[in-house]
């Protein structure tokens, strides 16, 4: 229970308008949650809440904006999970900490990433694409960007069967899926909305999909269905929001209860269907349970990846 003080900092929040800093630049899955959490706050707090792209170094670049702003919930940040999991092990002196700097508001569960596959490979299935790897003597794999999950993926992959998979990175995934379309790269792994238009050209085709089945891809199984029995493959992909760590806890736990009664709402449920999603925000505790969870499972993965050019 709230005590008198901590009610009334809660009941007189939000005092101006609310700014979002979206980790990535417009158009992009973190942008659009952004702008549809932040216009599900404005309507029920009754304040305008503006969103503000902060593109780079995965998240890096919003990160520390989010770190001098004041705590007084005024300022939060919504970013991938590069933001939270890898830049920690992969940007060398990072000037952030996830546990320091930052407090928990609502893990936004980001659905399961595709493996694609050009027409051109012939593969159906996981088992497929691996047996064509090793027989084929350059396969090219594309990804949204150096040390993503995507290239993690790659990289187990890589280990359990023995491979020589290239990772070929990309600033963002409109021009991956662009390369596989046309047959210039093997395969890509991103996220099923963006690559839902190749899909239905059929110039693709997905063989496996990361942590669970997509809805609307129910005969795709999963890495660890197929045999690829990396941690890596039963991580969650997230965006997550935060707010400065010395933010009131009870503004924090108003702010995430309305990310979770956002997740109910019409217009976001539209728009997590339209990305293959089907799991709202998590709640506070629930949160704070997996940062504590699986933190430690990617910073031991991102580790083998070596340090990445930012």
């Amino acid at each position: 229970m709230l005590s008198a003080p901590s009610l009334v900092r809660a009941n007189s929040w939000p005092t101006k308008p609310i700014k979002i800093l979206a980790g990535s630049a417009a158009g992009g899955q973190t942008d659009q949650f952004s702008r549809v959490y932040g216009e599900y706050l404005s309507r029920e707090l009754g304040q305008t809440v503006v969103v503000e792209n902060k593109a780079g170094a995965g998240g890096a670049v919003a990160a520390m904006e989010l770190k001098r702003s004041d705590p007084d919930g005024h300022t939060l940040m919504i970013c991938n999970t590069t933001a939270y999991m890898l830049n920690p092990v992969l940007i060398k002196d990072i000037k952030y900490s996830v546990p320091q700097d930052f407090a928990w508001v609502a893990v936004m569960p980001g659905g399961s990433l595709p493996l694609m596959v050009s027409e051109k490979v012939g593969a159906k299935t996981l088992k497929d694409f691996i047996d064509y790897a090793r027989k084929t003597e350059k396969v090219n794999v594309g990804t949204y960007a150096s040390g993503s999950f995507a290239h993690m993926v790659i990289v187990e992959l890589n280990k359990q069967y023995g491979l020589k998979m290239e990772a070929v990175h990309y600033r963002g995934e409109a021009p991956m899926w662009q390369d596989l379309a046309g047959g210039s790269i093997d395969a890509g792994i991103g996220s099923y909305a963006a690559a839902l238009p190749v899909l239905q050209t059929g110039k693709a085709r997905a063989v496996a999909v990361s942590r669970r089945r997509i809805k609307d891809l129910p005969d795709v199984g999963t890495f660890l269905e197929q045999g690829a029995t990396s941690r890596a493959h039963s991580l969650l992909t997230f965006q997550g929001c935060v707010a400065p760590a010395k933010t009131p806890p009870e503004v924090v736990a108003k702010l995430s209860a309305l990310f979770v009664g956002a997740g109910k709402s019409d217009r976001v449920r539209e728009l997590l269907k339209s990305q293959g999603i089907d799991e709202g925000p998590m709640t506070l505790e629930a949160s704070q349970a997996l940062y504590k969870e699986e933190a430690p499972v990617w910073a031991e993965l991102a580790a083998s990846l070596g340090p990445q050019p930012q």
